[in-house]
């Protein structure tokens, strides 16, 4: 049986990328690393890792070793923690989209934060698609992400409701219908946005091919580039409320089936002590509205 120190020096291989950095991490000599790797690959009959350059890459077995080595770490230090009757410890990884994180998530981190101070907390954005795969590869506890996604595989709870928006420069007309935009710039975020897939699906429903779009890493990017005249976006009304610079575009409605979106949060399996205290606290905001 693999043990828990072998599986934590697999898992630093991995996220250093290389046994030097990872025998730096863990205070060891290098050659203790590589031969706790070697005894994990002789034991399991497979490649775990494979040089490339200068560096160090999972093979597809070593990927899926890395997911369990993930839970079992993470399930052995929550049993060290309750063990000792120290519950309130430990640590937190919420994944978040953006727009999530600077109008929704202030609030409920100060209050979590206030209540459970020896949590640890870590707050990582990226698109619905790229925080529910690391949700399911144990990398993040929990996710807010929003409609529409893919939810095998994974708990979901709707926890907001966002109403989204298109905007556009101030100067720019009230919008007729979806056929206004057909020459558009869509100004949006990378594939695997959820209100992206919500605006490029309305579009196509009403046989509008998007012709051009410029990813942008930010809303205040996409407002910004909104403003100069560069295209028009999609985003939360709580988004813009909250950005001093949404005063320089208009934002315009949306039908129903598009404008109406909810922020789910996403976890895998049981949830720890610690987010079950998160959860409950953004239930009660949630009961509140």
């Amino acid at each position: 049986m693999i043990d828990l120190d072998s599986l934590d020096i697999f898992r630093a291989v991995a996220r250093e990328g290389g046994v030097l950095r990872a025998a730096e991490t863990l205070n060891r000599v290098p050659s203790n690393v590589t031969t706790r790797i070697k005894q994990m690959e002789d034991r399991l009959g497979v490649e775990l890792l494979r040089r490339q350059g200068r560096n160090v890459v999972l093979t597809q077995a070593g990927q899926t070793l890395l997911v369990y080595a993930e839970r079992l770490l993470k399930l052995a230090g929550e049993a060290e923690a309750a063990t000792r009757g120290a519950p309130s410890f430990g640590q937190l990884r919420l994944g978040s989209m953006e727009s999530t994180a600077a109008s929704r998530l202030p609030k409920v981190l100060a209050d979590f934060h206030r209540r459970h101070p020896g949590v640890g907390l870590t707050i990582e954005t990226g698109t619905t698609g790229a925080l529910i795969r690391k949700v399911r590869d144990y990398q993040l506890d929990a996710a807010f992400v929003g409609e529409p996604f893919a939810s095998d595989g994974v708990n979901a709870q709707a926890v907001f409701e966002e109403t989204l928006v298109l905007v556009t420069a101030r100067s720019q007309r009230a919008l007729a219908g979806a056929g206004d935009l057909s020459s558009r710039t869509i100004l949006t975020f990378t594939k695997g946005c959820s209100y992206r897939k919500r605006l490029e699906g309305w579009l196509s429903s009403q046989d509008i091919t998007v012709e051009r779009v410029l990813e942008l890493a930010s809303y205040q990017a996409i407002i910004a580039c909104a403003a100069a005249g560069a295209g028009c976006g999609i985003m939360p009304m709580s988004v813009v409320r909250s950005l001093r610079a949404a005063r320089d575009i208009r934002c315009h409605a949306l039908p129903d089936e598009v404008a109406r979106n909810a922020t789910h949060l996403v976890w895998m399996g049981a949830p720890s002590w610690q987010l079950e205290q998160f959860m409950s606290l953004v239930a009660g905001i949630h009961a509140q509205g």
